[in-house]
Parts: structure tokens; sequence; C-alpha cells
């Protein structure tokens, strides 16, 4: 139903239309508008009154999970998006997921906000596919039949010591391994290339995943 004639915004009240159908309907009854097609009538008016499973599972699984923390005797408090926003524009806090979460409630201030976040991103175990084709599906490179080199492998996090050179400095991150042993580290911003596998020294194995620290945002 159309809102000028009292409709909502709820989900089986919307469709999908182009925009000269949206317009030749205007705000016709849906059954005026498609009489003369009464199949499509039929299929959209079975699609408006299914239950809306999804949804009632998201609200199910969040009550839930609500009276499953009261039940603990922790202080507990709901809040709607609404007041999370509010509470971050009344304060001039970026939006990112981190500070969202720092703004949910009642809330009179927050401190200490502009620091580093962790960011982690799904990186995978490697490929089981070792020869890189082209677009014609020809051969275009080949890769290392072992997943090690020198005791190191794709994925791991390193910190690499590098005395000399143009390369001189302190490197930390995720390295991607070669068989010359001349090692990539991804940084935070930058890739640092050819890196010797004698410099690197081993922080953490390889999960599947990445790590970054972001910077804060700058607010503009």
């Amino acid at each position: 139903m159309a809102k000028s004639r009292g409709g909502s915004d709820r989900v089986s009240n919307l469709t999908l239309a182009c925009e000269p159908c949206n317009r030749a309907k205007g705000a016709l009854p849906i059954e005026e508008f498609l009489a003369k097609r009464p199949t499509r009538l039929a299929r959209i008016l079975a699609q408006s009154k299914r239950p809306l499973k999804d949804a009632a599972a998201v609200n199910a699984t969040r009550w839930a999970l609500s009276n499953a923390l009261k039940a603990t005797g922790m202080p507990l408090e709901l809040a709607s998006g609404g007041r999370t926003k509010f509470n971050r524009v009344a304060l001039g806090v970026p939006k990112t997921h981190a500070l969202d979460a720092a703004c949910v409630g009642a809330l009179s201030g927050l401190t200490h906000w502009k620091r580093p976040t962790l960011s982690v991103s799904c990186t995978g175990r490697g490929s089981y596919q070792r020869t890189r084709l082209d677009r014609y599906g020809f051969p275009r490179g080949y890769m290392t039949r072992t997943k090690r080199v020198h005791g190191f492998q794709t994925g791991d996090i390193v910190r690499a010591e590098v005395p000399t050179g143009k390369r001189a400095g302190t490197h930390v991150g995720r390295v991607a391994i070669r068989v010359s042993g001349s090692f990539n580290i991804q940084k935070a911003s930058i890739v640092v290339q050819g890196v010797a596998h004698r410099h690197c020294q081993l922080i953490q194995r390889s999960d599947g995943y990445g790590y970054a620290t972001i910077p804060f945002p700058e607010r503009t």
C-alpha cells in the first residue's frame, strides 16, 4: 500500500520495481494496478504475506542473549542505534566499529579514544593450486612445492632487524616467503621487499589471519 494511503516501511509492504513501473503505479492499490496480470499479482501478494522468518530469528536470538546476560547478575544496558549515533555526534567522535561500540548507551563523556585499532582480516592458509595461470589458462608461474623456507611460512608474523642497506631498520609484519630466502614483509601501509631470512625473527605462526595496527582516524 502506498504511503499516501497509510502504507508503512515494513518489508512486506515494499518491493523492487523499475522507475517507469513505479511511476505508473503511483498511489494505486496493487490489486488495481495488476488487475490484468493476475499471475504476477498472486505472486507478489503471496510474497508480501510471507512471515519475516529471518528478522524473527535475529530478534529472538538478540533477546535470548540479553536474557542470558541478565541472568549473570552483571550490569547490562540496552540501547538503540539512534542513541549510539547521537552520542558519537555529540562527542565529536569519528565513525568506526570500535568507537561505535564505545558510544553505546547512556554516555556523558569519552576520553582516551584516540588510540590505534587492531585490524584482523582473513587471509587463508595458502592455496592447493601450485601453478599460476594467465587469463587464457596457460601457466605463467609456479609456486614452491613446500610451504616453509628456512623455517618460515607465508603468513607468519616476523620481526626483522636489518642492520645496513636501504632497508635498514626494524620491520614488523606479515611475511611472504621466497625460495631464495629473500622475503617480503607486509607492514601496516607498505611492503618491504627483499629482506634476508637471517634477519627475521618469528613472532607468531600463520593462523589464517592478518593483523595490522590502524592509527586513530582524524575527524574531517
